[in-house]
């Protein structure tokens, strides 16, 4: 798998397979959910994950990190092996309240809302926000028990563009929520694959679909979306094609950014 890199003025983000992204802004180094095992299979209660091909780079192939953005530490997919044992080597992990608790030192859980300040080299801050997300369909209390807490990251500071990271969010509700409080959005880094298990929800997706996607771009005013989290895992339902189709159907594949289209 090749690394798929795109930069929009401020923001340059390289994707890794899987939930995996580096987000350089504001002079900082931003990682999502940290995955870097080879394929092969997990055991879940839910059931079999089975991870089909191999990261982009090793965590030794990236630099430093700054600051590890994790939607959830409770599924591999999302922070396998590999992302658990790098997260010792970065200063700060933010996460759900939840992961803050049991994965300790570096970590910060970040309730909806709230934020953090991280100094900027060479002065100035970039604000984290905690974002609210569902793991699945329905309301937050009928989802949790089931999939886990997750939560989402919109990045802000002054002069800078506006950047959303959804984690693991099958909620256009709470896109909505991010909109008022944050849009117009100008980086979304929007999680899709539409994740299917016939055991949970009857097998609806718990996390967007590509259609959703559209919707959600369209929600936030994003100028430019970055797809992650539809490749490299058998649960995934959809990929490339259907994301490439859905936002040709809908006008929008200007904002569609693989990092190799057009």
């Amino acid at each position: 798998m090749a690394v798929t890199e795109t930069t929009n003025e401020q923001v340059r983000v390289r994707v890794f397979g899987g939930p995996t992204a580096l987000i350089e802004y504001g002079g900082l180094r931003f990682l999502t959910d940290p995955t870097f095992d080879a394929p092969g299979d997990y055991r879940q209660p839910g059931g079999l994950l089975t991870k089909t091909a191999p990261s982009a780079a090793a965590p030794a192939d990236l630099g430093r990190i700054d600051v590890v953005l994790l939607s959830h530490d409770e599924h591999p997919d999302n922070l396998d092996n590999s992302g658990r044992a790098m997260l010792s080597d970065v200063p700060l992990t933010l996460t759900t309240t939840g992961a803050g608790q049991r994965l300790g030192n570096g970590a910060r859980g970040l309730a909806d809302w709230e934020s953090i300040e991280l100094d900027r080299p060479g002065g100035g801050t970039i604000t984290v926000t905690g974002a609210p997300a569902i793991h699945g369909p329905g309301p937050r209390e009928e989802v949790e028990p089931f999939t886990g807490q997750v939560v989402g990251f919109v990045l802000t500071g002054r002069d800078l563009p506006t950047v959303y990271v959804s984690g693991d969010n099958a909620s256009l509700e709470a896109v909505r929520e991010i909109a008022e409080r944050f849009g117009p959005v100008d980086t979304a880094v929007l999680f899709a694959g539409a994740p299917r298990f016939p055991v949970l929800f009857e097998g609806a997706p718990i996390v967007l679909d590509s259609p959703q996607v559209v919707e959600a771009a369209e929600i936030l005013g994003a100028r430019r979306v970055v797809p992650v989290h539809y490749d490299s895992w058998a649960h995934f339902t959809e990929g490339r094609d259907e994301l490439v189709a859905a936002f040709t159907d809908a006008g929008l594949v200007d904002r569609l950014d693989l990092g190799d289209l057009g």
